[in-house]
């Protein structure tokens, strides 16, 4: 990856929910990315986390890295929006995977997008590819690809991705299961020449007609979940562990980093003014004084890609003069230890006031960082 690319994913606005980073976009913007990444040929990876993503990513690394990875991340989940919103986080609107699919096929354009089908039951996504073809104004499937259940490695062959890169889709639609999906693209996306990919698992049944998407209402009140149910029963058990899991996070994390960080707020800690000071010797430090939120972040982006510009040695944050923190500098922080590891340089935060950390761990987030005293 370039450092262009590299600057510019640090410079999204970003915000952390349930210790995964999440884009500020809505529907209309995230169609408009969408449709730029593939006017422009700019390889987009977009995932589209939900409450089962941000479950899973608790304990597999492997996942959460794809999702941080990822170049447009955007809350596919009403549970999501009402953490958002308790948290004082701007992320207001749902940008469900499926309805910005539709968004894009429904659009007519002089050039059709072209949509690569990869995985899904046997027969899908065939069913899918012709289907899209009799019915979108904006969209044509140039082709389509069903590996069966073969392991990531077997369905990773440079005939198959061969084949891909001969129909020149711009958009590969990747149904292998969330976490088999986030592995393939992770695998693959630097060998495939498609400017767009995502895992959207459900789209491929939707669009070959296999499984109805829930009335709009019941999306808007966030019973899609019991809409799937009644037509795939055997989701049940996934959406009660879910549901187990989003309570025991409420009351963990959610609840007492909603209160937390009121508190916080009324105190002279949030107040204070923000400096950041790269060390002037050439030992990769980094000093953090005060109080870093949304509103200030402009210098840290620019210092942290100016690190990033640099490519060397391992990076070492000095926190003790650091009085407080939000999701969105946990966010660009996360995306910035991102980049930093695909440079294969490493990132270390020193001398964590306690505040500081009870912060990332209510954000869920403290096992992400390696924190030395």
């Amino acid at each position: 990856m370039s450092n262009i690319l590299l600057k510019r994913n640090l410079l999204r606005d970003t915000w952390t929910i349930l210790g995964l980073p999440f884009d500020v976009v809505d529907l209309s913007r995230s169609v408009t990315l969408i449709e730029e990444a593939i006017e422009q040929n700019t390889h987009c990876f977009l995932s589209t986390p939900n409450l089962n993503f941000a479950i899973a990513a608790q304990s597999d690394t492997a996942f959460f890295n794809s999702v941080v990875d990822s170049d447009l991340s955007v809350a596919d989940g009403m549970p999501l929006v009402w953490v958002a919103k308790l948290l004082g986080v701007p992320i207001k609107e749902r940008v469900a995977g499926s309805t910005l699919f539709d968004e894009l096929s429904c659009r007519s354009r002089n050039k059709k997008i072209r949509v690569y089908f990869f995985g899904g039951q046997q027969g899908v996504a065939e069913r899918a590819h012709k289907q899209l073809n009799e019915t979108s104004v904006g969209m044509l499937s140039c082709g389509f690809c069903d590996p069966g259940f073969v392991s990531i490695e077997q369905m990773s062959g440079r005939d198959i991705l061969h084949a891909i890169n001969t129909a020149k889709p711009d958009f590969i639609v990747v149904a292998l299961g969330a976490k088999k999906g986030q592995a393939w693209i992770q695998k693959n996306r630097k060998y495939l020449k498609a400017p767009v990919i995502s895992h959207l698992g459900a789209v491929i049944n939707f669009i070959a007609g296999d499984i109805q998407r829930a009335p709009e209402c019941w999306q808007r009140f966030g019973l899609e979940w019991l809409w799937r149910i009644k037509q795939e029963p055997s989701l049940w058990k996934r959406y009660f562990y879910d549901g187990l899991m989003f309570i025991k996070m409420l009351l963990i994390y959610i609840f007492p980093l909603a209160i937390y960080d009121r508190l916080l707020k009324r105190s002279v800690c949030y107040k204070q003014p923000c400096v950041i000071s790269p060390s002037q010797k050439a030992d990769g430090v980094v000093f953090l004084n005060g109080s870093f939120k949304a509103s200030t972040l402009e210098s840290v982006k620019q210092v942290f890609s100016s690190i990033l510009s640099e490519e060397k040695g391992r990076v070492t944050i000095d926190c003790f003069k650091l009085s407080y923190i939000d999701a969105a500098f946990i966010a660009t922080l996360m995306l910035f230890q991102a980049r930093l590891a695909k440079q294969g340089r490493e990132l270390i935060l020193t001398k964590v006031p306690k505040r500081i950390s009870t912060l990332l761990v209510l954000n869920n987030v403290r096992q992400r960082f390696k924190v030395k005293r």
